[in-house]
């Protein structure tokens, strides 16, 4: 996992970046995720006040809220990202996309799994909130502004209040 990576991913998964720098220097889903990465380290190594000190100065700059205890696969993107909240027990794999103000939010105060787990390859759309311990499988594609309340098998569309799975378009877009 590095930057250039990074950089990679959001030029094939964004239509509208232009160049490497562009992406670098102004995405601020990006910058959320580099943050994440360094308050990680510090959440493992017990160092905990200070790496949910720097997430919250991270979620001020970029309007991204990771919490350091949350667990990310590679190649996580971001677009635009204001309001995108990661709870701390969320677990989220490899090659997912995430719009604006995507919640993955708890639904106890118990100290257990209480946030989603997102599989490989999922879009989750702008608005979306998936809320609890609930698993998301592999290829899903959440719409914007659906509440997920229960898992999802694999290759499911995830749409409505609240959300209810169904089979996938034939025609599905791809994030890698």
């Amino acid at each position: 996992m590095g930057v250039r990576e990074d950089i990679s991913c959001a030029l094939r998964r964004d239509p509208a970046a232009r160049s490497r720098l562009e992406v670098g220097l102004t995405y601020p889903g990006l910058h959320a995720i580099w943050a994440y990465r360094l308050t990680s380290r510090l959440w493992r190594r017990n160092l905990r006040l200070p790496a949910r000190m720097l997430s919250q100065f991270a979620r001020f700059l970029t309007g991204v809220e990771i919490h350091p205890g949350a667990r990310i696969g590679r190649r996580l993107f971001i677009d635009h990202g204001m309001g995108v909240v990661i709870g701390e027990t969320a677990e989220i794999g490899d090659d997912v996309t995430l719009y604006h103000g995507v919640t993955l939010g708890g639904t106890t105060l118990r100290h257990v799994k209480r946030h989603p787990t997102v599989g490989d390859r999922v879009i989750i759309g702008a608005g979306a909130t998936l809320l609890g311990a609930i698993t998301i499988g592999d290829d899903c594609l959440v719409g914007a502004g659906a509440v997920v309340l229960h898992d999802a098998p694999a290759g499911s569309l995830l749409v409505g209040v609240p959300a209810v799975p169904r089979p996938l378009p034939a025609a599905r877009p791809t994030t890698a």
